[in-house]
């Protein structure tokens, strides 16, 4: 009789067919479903059907890439997923992983770093460039080689910029070149163009293989047509010198590009070039970020003259029109990010020291943080914590929630770079000054050269790899200087137990 209940559902005083009462289950969250499950033989059969499980570890973002067919038990699936999530969130709070430094010796001074999901890309004023796979517990760092002509002997220029995506990897030099890597194959460029004079910035989208670089009063875009062949796909005149590029993320057909030159905002398409999206008479552009559908940007106002204090505007990009007027404050905003943070939401960093965030859909700050010594100059956030990077090199970890500072890290230069996913996060310290004088930078002082050329760390919070037997990054080295603080940090040494 089991048999034909499950096929006939008893519902009540009704029977109903298997796949109608499913269709009424999928209404139920976890909970609901649980309680169901308790009411009888069949209904737990029903609550602990596959379908209802894939799709609530769907909905709540889990396993995305998965088929039904991947799992034998989705609602174990799904338990697993948040548990893991919930470590995840208390070694993120509590520190708890592995922390490595990414170095290289010979590369004399950094200039800048870029990161995509892990992997990290570093641009040196030796010229030199190198790529770390932070994901790989054995990574060494690949020097991507820069293409020799005939006459290219003697020092190469230093990396003025480094942008990386999960396909391609860009360095701009301060001779105006630019190269081009794919990740995909070689240590040989597949592409490089030259700028006639210095570049002043660099865009490359978050997905896709399109380039833009600002030159002079020239923005380049550059892309592969059809056949794989790179060209210049648009040139661009504008006015001023472009301060900040970016390049419109998920755009079908021709790239968009957004420039900030000066107190200008251009919106570059193919087919309106010199679109003017935003321009105040001296009010200059401090920092800018683009997301699929907007822009946002600070801009310095004269506070003590016409009593407007600093803001961040926010543009649709479709209509032109500016959305939102945010905040108000006697600093500069010298950092944004729009495109990483959770829909609806910003976060900006201040040269008041503060960091703040933002609901686009209202006006004043959600939350504000006094977080530096000195200015902001790195910012990101996702739906609980924040972390930011200051001028005078703190990296701090907060509980957007609470307000509260959770840990911080300091080294000697700038933070200029921070990015991080569910389980890892990078930071990058740059110093200001490339050519430090009062110490000898040669190969043979390394004393001097260690406290100016600036660091890369890697932190490593996720369960799965502080399992004892694997190494961790910390092991890796050679144990010859000696590190001098341990703050909550989980280390494992190779040889703890002998």
């Amino acid at each position: 009789s089991f048999q034909n209940e499950i096929n006939e559902v008893p519902f009540f005083d009704i029977q109903l067919p298997y796949e109608l009462a499913l269709k009424i289950f999928q209404y139920l969250g976890k909970t609901e479903l649980g309680r169901c499950a308790q009411v009888s033989r069949t209904w737990k059969v029903l609550a602990e059907d596959e379908v209802l499980w894939y799709r609530l570890c769907q909905q709540e973002g889990y396993l995305l890439d998965m088929s039904i067919s991947d799992h034998s038990c989705w609602k174990l699936a799904l338990k697993n997923c948040r548990a893991r999530e919930r470590t995840l969130k208390t070694n993120w709070k509590n520190r708890i992983g592995a922390v490595s430094q990414l170095q290289y010796e010979l590369g004399k001074i950094l200039c800048d770093v870029h990161s995509c999901d892990g992997v990290v890309i570093a641009g040196y004023t030796s010229g030199e460039v190198r790529l770390w796979d932070t994901r790989t517990w054995d990574y060494t760092a690949p020097i991507l080689e820069p293409m020799h002509g005939p006459g290219d002997a003697g020092p190469q220029p230093r990396v003025s910029f480094v942008r990386i995506n999960s396909s391609l990897a860009v360095a701009a030099y301060e001779d105006g070149m630019v190269s081009v890597w794919s990740l995909m194959f070689g240590r040989e460029p597949i592409h490089r163009y030259q700028h006639n004079q210095r570049i002043q910035a660099l865009a490359l989208g978050s997905e896709g293989v399109t380039v833009a670089t600002a030159s002079g009063f020239e923005v380049k875009v550059e892309s592969p047509n059809d056949r794989g062949f790179w060209q210049t796909t648009q040139t661009f005149e504008i006015q001023k010198l472009v301060n900040f590029l970016n390049l419109v993320p998920d755009v079908t057909g021709s790239p968009v590009t957004v420039a900030a030159a000066e107190d200008i905002v251009y919106l570059l398409k193919a087919e309106d070039p010199g679109k003017v999206l935003h321009s105040v008479y001296g009010q200059p552009v401090t920092c800018l970020d683009v997301s699929a559908h907007e822009a946002a940007f600070g801009v310095k106002t004269f506070g003590w003259l016409l009593n407007e204090p600093n803001q961040i505007l926010l543009y649709n990009l479709e209509t032109s029109q500016c959305l939102k007027k945010m905040g108000n404050s006697m600093g500069d905003f010298t950092c944004v990010n729009l495109q990483n943070s959770p829909p609806n939401m910003l976060v900006t960093g201040n040269k008041d020291r503060r960091v703040r965030v933002f609901d686009l859909r209202k006006s004043e700050s959600l939350c504000s943080f006094y977080a530096h010594q000195l200015g902001v100059s790195a910012v990101q956030m996702d739906d609980w914590k924040i972390v930011s990077g200051g001028e005078e090199g703190l990296v701090c970890v907060w509980d957007q929630r609470m307000g509260t500072k959770l840990w911080e890290m300091h080294a000697r230069h700038p933070v200029r770079h921070v990015w991080f996913n569910s389980h890892s996060l990078i930071t990058a310290n740059i110093p200001d000054d490339k050519t430090p004088r009062g110490a000898s930078i040669t190969d043979d002082d390394l004393t001097a050269h260690r406290k100016h050329r600036g660091i890369i760390y890697a932190y490593e919070f996720s369960v799965d790899q502080l399992a004892v037997e694997s190494v961790l990054p910390i092991c890796r080295s050679s144990y010859d200087e000696v590190t001098g603080y341990n703050y909550n940090i989980g280390l494992a040494v190779p040889y703890d137990n002998i």
